[in-house]
């Protein structure tokens, strides 16, 4: 059995390797004729529902506390409800590699949101060009300036997930307070308060077209059992043994999965642009980390912050 650095190697990769594949299942999810917000409602109920049964197998049980069930409802629409949503819209027109690339964006808008909440510690020259530069990538992907860019309406909603997650990342820092003992089964009560916001907008949402397909339905079945319920599981057991730094680590990996996969499987490409653009957006973010920990979902970590357990959130997303 691997033990030791080599155990911990292992487990970013596998960790890298669901979360990066996400992108590629929401895109042959979408392709099989499932709408994005049945795969969001479906991803979010498969999702809550592992963590569930691993809740209950440690013994854990869901919150009682209404405080923190209104806390869940903010944090559930915008780290999983919202985004999810917006994925799925924006995979309709863009490709999966560039969804992923998009999604790395997320730690910059962390950032900026902490400036203008004020929650944001002084940042520094270092970091301020971290800041910059992460942006002029994402400047870099887009590219306005040509006919071949990326600025479409696909493209925007992949960019607003990212904002969104940043915006969770945010509240969830400052206010959702739960028990140290329950992670999982927190993480469980979130994803289905998930599935219950996106449910009642069913009425809404346009009929589907025609029958989804078997790839549709095995693509949207693991999104939501390995991408969604057991990368929330692995990834608060990463930050929990190897701290938040090597957590941290697989969100810089996630765009690359992403891309890879995308070529790979799907045949997309993506071109010297997006990929130098994804260069220069992770460059940014390493600055921008100033050498903080973090990690790439919106669950909560094992250590909190002595006298009360917050579900601080990992700077980097998801898919």
């Amino acid at each position: 059995m691997l033990s030791g650095p080599r155990a911990t190697l292992v487990r970013m990769a596998v960790l890298a390797l669901l979360w990066g594949s996400g992108f590629l299942w929401i895109k042959l999810a979408l392709e099989g004729g499932i709408a994005p917000l049945h795969l969001t409602i479906v991803r979010c109920a498969l999702g809550a529902a592992v963590l569930l049964v691993l809740a209950r197998s440690a013994g854990q049980r869901m919150p009682r506390d209404r405080r923190v069930w209104g806390q869940l409802v903010v944090a559930a629409l915008f780290c999983n409800a919202l985004p999810f949503f917006l994925f799925g819209v924006g995979e309709q027109t863009v490709d999966s590699g560039v969804a992923g690339v998009l999604n790395a964006t997320t730690p910059l808008w962390s950032v900026a949101i902490g400036l203008m909440l004020r929650t944001e510690r002084r940042l520094g020259r270092l970091r301020l060009a971290g800041l910059l530069i992460g942006f002029a990538g994402t400047l870099l992907i887009f590219a306005p300036w040509r006919q071949t860019g990326l600025a479409s309406w696909g493209a925007l909603a992949l960019l607003a997930a990212a904002v969104s997650y940043a915006v969770a990342f945010a509240y969830m820092a400052r206010h959702l307070i739960v028990r140290d003992s329950a992670p999982l089964a927190l993480s469980a009560a979130q994803l289905l308060t998930a599935t219950g916001l996106t449910t009642l907008a069913l009425p809404a949402a346009p009929g589907g077209s025609s029958s989804p397909t078997a790839t549709g339905i095995l693509a949207v079945v693991v999104l939501g059992t390995l991408g969604t319920g057991i990368t929330f599981h692995l990834n608060s057991r990463l930050i929990a043994d190897e701290g938040p730094t090597a957590a941290a680590t697989v969100g810089y990996l996630l765009p690359v999965v992403s891309v890879a996969l995308g070529a790979l499987v799907l045949g997309e490409d993506v071109g010297p642009r997006v990929v130098v653009g994804m260069a220069v957006v992770l460059a940014g973010v390493g600055l921008t980390r100033g050498g903080e920990g973090g990690a790439g979902r919106c669950g909560p970590l094992s250590r909190p912050r002595p006298g009360r357990a917050v579900s601080a959130p990992p700077s980097g997303r998801r898919s």
